[in-house]
């Protein structure tokens, strides 16, 4: 109820997008906001890679494949991640439309050829499907995981081990040939369940939520993880997204619903529980870095490997209002 009243809130003050939109460039915004989480994290761990998924458009500067490369953007990433590349698109388990994944890799080569990594995501549970997933991404040289569970809840079954796996100590990302993309750690009842898990497995890349029931992983715990099952050593990269606020995470504030902040927009009727943020206030920054309390800031004290940025392509929203 109180989230039903909350979203009313939001919609009867319009959503928060009224004539202070004015004038915004939303997609230099989100480009300048990704750039000053990565010179804050390189500041204080030169190797803390820096990966936005989606809202690829913004690797060139008018959005069109065949645009000027925004070089100062691919400057301040280390990869790109995609979801829905080949499966997932329009449902999980259907093979996007081939114009989709067209459209798509012409900016994920802009990427490619400019040295950075691209992390795919494909949501298909069929054996055939992921195996086709897999091949597909090879030939693109793209680094691919093929979940079965949107929600990221777990350690796929098939295949039974990383396509590409190998026992190398993976320095940055650009070493990576696979990784896990698992966030959602509800099948798991205790961190060391979770722990024993990953540890089993011979991923380059673990994609994780900074969190377990509430509680930061801690740089001990993390350390765990960073060695994988055949010995090499590996990234562990924590989920922050940088689009949208979660009214589950540490930062939220009771008072929100009653007097929601300047910097918070309308809710994600696809996600419950997420709301559209205004990334460009210095008010939601300073949630995201710049102090003991912002999330970026507690993913560098844990020591995590780097952040996989989320909702890059919330411009897309308020390009729409």
């Amino acid at each position: 109820m109180k989230k039903l009243f909350f979203a009313l809130l939001l919609i009867g003050l319009g959503c928060r997008t009224g004539p202070d939109l004015k004038g915004v460039n939303f997609r230099e915004e989100m480009r300048s906001f990704v750039g000053e989480i990565n010179r804050y994290a390189k500041a204080a761990n030169p190797g803390f890679a820096i990966i936005p998924q989606n809202g690829i458009e913004l690797v060139t500067l008018n959005g069109d494949v065949a645009g000027q490369v925004a070089s100062q953007y691919l400057t301040n990433i280390d990869a790109v991640g995609q979801e829905d590349l080949f499966y997932g698109y329009n449902a999980d388990n259907q093979k996007t439309p081939a114009e989709v994944t067209d459209y798509l890799t012409g900016f994920l080569d802009v990427v490619l050829n400019n040295g950075k990594a691209v992390l795919v995501t494909d949501y298909c549970s069929d054996a055939s499907k992921i195996d086709d997933a897999y091949l597909l991404n090879k030939q693109k040289q793209y680094v691919p995981f093929a979940a079965p569970d949107r929600e990221l809840r777990v350690v796929p079954p098939y295949p039974p081990a990383p396509r590409n796996t190998n026992d190398r100590d993976i320095a940055s990302i650009n070493d990576a040939r696979n990784f896990l993309y698992l966030i959602n750690p509800e099948n798991f009842n205790t961190k060391q369940a979770f722990i024993d898990a990953l540890q089993a497995t011979n991923y380059d890349v673990i994609i994780m939520d900074a969190f377990f029931d509430g509680e930061i992983w801690t740089a001990p715990e993390l350390s765990l993880l960073k060695t994988k099952a055949n010995g090499g050593q590996r990234l562990v990269i924590s989920y922050m997204s940088i689009g949208e606020a979660e009214d589950y995470r540490y930062y939220w504030q009771p008072a929100y619903q009653n007097t929601p902040p300047a910097w918070l927009s309308g809710p994600n009727p696809d996600w419950p529980g997420n709301y559209k943020v205004k990334y460009w206030l210095p008010s939601w920054k300073a949630i995201i870095y710049g102090n003991p309390e912002a999330y970026l800031d507690k993913l560098l004290a844990a020591g995590f490997d780097g952040a996989y940025l989320d909702i890059i392509d919330g411009f897309e929203y308020f390009e729409s209002q």
